[in-house]
């Protein structure tokens, strides 16, 4: 498994750079479970004089009920996926980004520069991306080739199958498998999405977001739809186990760091984001948590090996960028969420 060491290092000589002014501000951050370095809240405190505390939250949608119902007020700076961060723009939430204030921005990609639901970051900072697909027992199945080998498993597959929980990966399966995009709101369309996914409701042995690569290790599962970065968990624990993205395409999922517009400790919230997208701080995230980071300069100093042992850590920006992200469907993601709860209830 990977080493935490290099990161360490790295962290440790950063805080030998400790010309920038103090900021003697408390500030609120939240993010998922494990999606940082462990001590990177103390290295940045140590660093800049900051009283900067990690807060916790599981899914975007339990973070995004909390920002809109306070407004924003209480955190500073939040980790969403794309979509949601397209949300809190539209409702006045996140913070018009200075980029004299993130001069570590010249560490992206230029592809991570000219996200469709941002172009040139003007209220997000891409933190980490990739693709959706297929992740599978190469040595208990053929290999998947098609969203139809997930929702249409053959008589020995069916039952071993798991899909993401989550309403738009769902949903998305099932329009990238009919053709359609991955924010269609026709109404006829959805209501097709909407009857393939029943249908494959009753071949799958669970929708799970988080413990499906764990079904493949044991092998309780043989494929189901995952991100990328989740499959890379099992394959660390079992080389059988592959990625793949499907004939008709995946979503270029992209989580992000915004800063609230209600954050009354703004400094503090654009040197924390700044800190972050420091070269060695972001490469944490790839060498520990096994996802791509679009941070150049991060991504140059990881390890041949990592990209030989988990290959969609190679997959290129610009081939990621043919991808179509997840958008704010706006009013339409109320019939998203009421398609989901009928294929979810459907016998």
């Amino acid at each position: 498994m990977i080493s935490h060491c290099s990161a360490a290092r790295a962290l440790g000589a950063a805080l030998l750079l400790t010309a920038t002014p103090a900021l003697a501000q408390d500030l609120v951050i939240s993010n998922w479970d494990g999606y940082m370095a462990p001590d990177a809240i103390d290295n940045f405190n140590a660093q800049t004089g900051a009283s900067a505390e990690l807060v916790l939250h599981g899914t975007n949608e339990e973070i995004m009920g909390k920002l809109i119902a306070s407004k924003g007020v209480g955190y500073d700076v939040v980790f969403v996926s794309s979509p949601f961060a397209e949300v809190l723009n539209n409702l006045g939430l996140a913070e018009t980004l200075d980029p004299a204030k993130l001069p570590n921005m010249a560490n992206l990609y230029a592809e991570a520069m000219q996200l469709p639901h941002d172009p040139a970051n003007t209220f997000s900072v891409p933190y980490a991306w990739g693709t959706t697909g297929l992740c599978y027992r190469s040595d208990l199945v053929d290999s998947p080739t098609s969203w139809n080998d997930l929702l249409k498993p053959s008589e020995d597959v069916a039952g071993k199958t798991t899909m993401l929980a989550t309403d738009r990966w769902l949903l998305a399966a099932g329009q990238l498998a009919l053709g359609y995009s991955v924010n269609e709101t026709d109404a006829d369309k959805m209501a097709e999405v909407r009857d393939l996914l029943v249908e494959a409701k009753g071949t799958l042995l669970a929708y799970d977001d988080t413990t499906f690569f764990s079904k493949l290790v044991s092998g309780e599962a043989e494929l189901v739809q995952a991100w990328d970065g989740w499959c890379n968990y099992g394959i660390a624990e079992n080389a059988d186990i592959k990625y793949m993205i499907p004939s008709e395409g995946s979503d270029l999922w992209v989580d992000t760091m915004v800063i609230l517009s209600a954050s009354e400790n703004k400094d503090a919230a654009y040197a924390f984001v700044n800190y972050v997208l420091d070269a060695d701080n972001h490469r944490w995230a790839a060498n520990n948590i096994l996802y791509k980071v679009p941070n150049e300069a991060a991504m140059a100093g990881i390890g041949e090996d990592l990209i030989a042992a988990f290959p969609n850590m190679g997959i290129a920006p610009a081939d990621m960028l043919k991808f179509e992200q997840l958008r704010d469907v706006g009013v339409a993601q109320r019939d998203y969420s009421r398609l989901v709860s009928e294929i979810k209830a459907a016998n």
